[in-house]
């Protein structure tokens, strides 16, 4: 029989799933996020794939392999000191007016509508080094930001 009129299977046009990307640069982690990896790690490993069908153990297997990477990379970082911007802060800044607090983690640990930012985002990068009362370009607009306070995340 020609090639041409061949079934061709479903599995010649899968999009080829490929591992999840891991975020460039150093993976800082706070003593939350360590925990939060952890217990990650712990509960995908705890899961049964025996039963899963074979594309839903492919998924868990290729989740689990990101988290023990994360894991495996992670560098806990300690508090800052209390008045400096870093990883790991907790800062007070007004912006538009409005007094806002955020909390500089790790890539794996932010979540920007709780007020934890990645150190990475451009808000963090901005934020890093500065002091009580500096005010930061922001947004195009001079002098956007007047940073409040910072003290160690708690």
């Amino acid at each position: 029989m020609s090639v041409a009129f061949r079934r061709e299977s479903d599995e010649e046009h899968k999009e080829p799933k490929f591992e999840l990307p891991i975020p460039a640069g150093p993976n800082l982690v706070t003593a939350r996020g360590l925990a939060a990896i952890e217990a990650r790690v712990a509960a995908l490993e705890a899961v049964e794939t025996e039963a899963m069908a074979e594309d839903a153990r492919a998924e868990h297997l290729r989740g689990l392999r990101y988290w023990r990477t994360r894991l495996a990379t992670a560098q806990p970082t300690p508090p800052p000191s209390a008045g400096e911007i870093a990883f790991g802060s907790r800062v007070v800044f007004t912006l538009a007016g409005e007094t806002r607090t955020i909390d500089i983690v790790g890539d794996d640990e932010a979540e920007p509508a709780a007020g934890r930012i990645a150190f990475s985002a451009p808000l963090a990068r901005l934020l890093i080094g500065g002091y009580a009362g500096e005010k930061l370009d922001f947004g195009g607009k001079p002098e956007a930001i007047t940073i409040v306070s910072s003290v160690p995340i708690p």
